[in-house]
């Protein structure tokens, strides 16, 4: 029988005014939680730091979780992933508490495990009670803030990637294009270039307008089945150039120049998309040119062993890569 997943009962509410008589393990990262501990009453049995996504670490954790009758996650993707695992494997409830809107997986049912090199998503749970107070949120680091908008502006590259597929007949026939589909993730992506500024800034109607576009973006992907809306090579960029330099890069760190080296390599308007990152401050230049340059080169070895979904990745030829203007693509400067 096949399941169609619900996105998590969401509540907007002030951090101060959750009242929790359960007690709790609470799986963060400690910079998350240190920023909103303070507006917290929680009886924590076990407190338990999330520092990489592979299930030995993730393991671990259990190993040291002391008996709660809930589980919280607090802080990012990194957090919200390991906790929906060890809620499963506790069979207990799950609380989110994201601490910046920086990616979608607050939303989603699966959890990203690193593995061989490569990314994968195990089904876990979606978090039953996602709790969101915009105006802590509104006071994150800057490029932490909107962060998430990478995992819709790349819609661009993911729906171009999926109609190439299709014109190669590479889609499996649970992956076929569907241009109805394709219309609503459009219609997202237009909706999220039109709040970046203001989500970007902290604008509490801003950041509702983007945690609306997150929800949409997710229960569109629940509906088909499959990513393919929205993941392309922009995403398989991430995961082979994270090899590269390790644990300390955000999410959208990592993706962002994929978007734009994608959409280039695919001959889109990537101006719009820039304008979009710089909007809401995910830097663009903390990954070395040289790297990027290599990466790209790699890239049709990689999503071939790896067997990941067609897109213009498996097509790159060491020609395209060096008519890229690295420099202008990813310089602070949008012209």
């Amino acid at each position: 029988m096949g399941k169609i997943w619900a996105l998590p009962q969401t509540f907007l509410t002030p951090l101060a005014e959750i009242q929790e008589q359960r007690s709790a393990l609470v799986v963060t990262t400690l910079p998350a939680y240190d920023a909103v501990k303070k507006y917290l009453a929680l009886s924590v049995t076990s407190l338990l730091e999330v520092q990489e996504a592979t299930l030995p670490h993730w393991d671990s954790l259990l190993a040291q979780a002391k008996p709660a009758e809930v589980v919280y996650a607090i802080g990012g993707g990194l957090a919200f992933d390991a906790a929906k695992y060890i809620a499963v494997k506790k069979g207990l409830p799950l609380v989110g508490i994201p601490t910046a809107l920086s990616v979608d997986a607050f939303f989603a049912w699966s959890s990203a495990i690193r593995e061989g090199g490569c990314v994968r998503y195990l089904e876990t749970k979606a978090v039953d009670n996602l709790l969101i107070d915009f105006a802590f949120i509104s006071t994150a680091p800057p490029h932490l803030r909107a962060a998430a908008i990478c995992d819709l502006l790349s819609i661009a590259t993911g729906c171009w990637d999926w109609q190439l597929a299709e014109r190669r007949s590479k889609n499996p026939p649970a992956m076929a294009y569907q241009a109805t589909i394709e219309k609503i993730a459009q219609a997202i992506l237009a909706a999220s270039l039109e709040c970046a500024h203001s989500a970007g800034a902290g604008d509490i109607a801003g950041l509702k307008q983007l945690l609306d576009c997150l929800a949409l973006e997710t229960q569109l992907l629940n509906q088909v089945g499959h990513a393919r809306p929205e993941e392309g090579s922009e995403h398989y960029f991430a995961y082979l150039i994270e090899n590269e330099v390790g644990k300390g890069k955000s999410h959208a760190e990592l993706v962002c120049p994929g978007i734009l080296l994608t959409a280039a390599l695919q001959g889109q308007d990537w101006i719009p998309l820039k304008q979009a990152i710089q909007a809401c401050h995910i830097p663009l230049n903390s990954l070395p040119l040289d790297l990027i340059r290599s990466t790209l080169l790699k890239l049709p070895e990689f999503v071939h062993q790896h067997d990941l979904p067609y897109g213009i990745a498996h097509e790159i030829t060491a020609a395209q890569v060096q008519g890229l203007d690295l420099a202008a693509l990813l310089a602070e400067s949008v012209a």
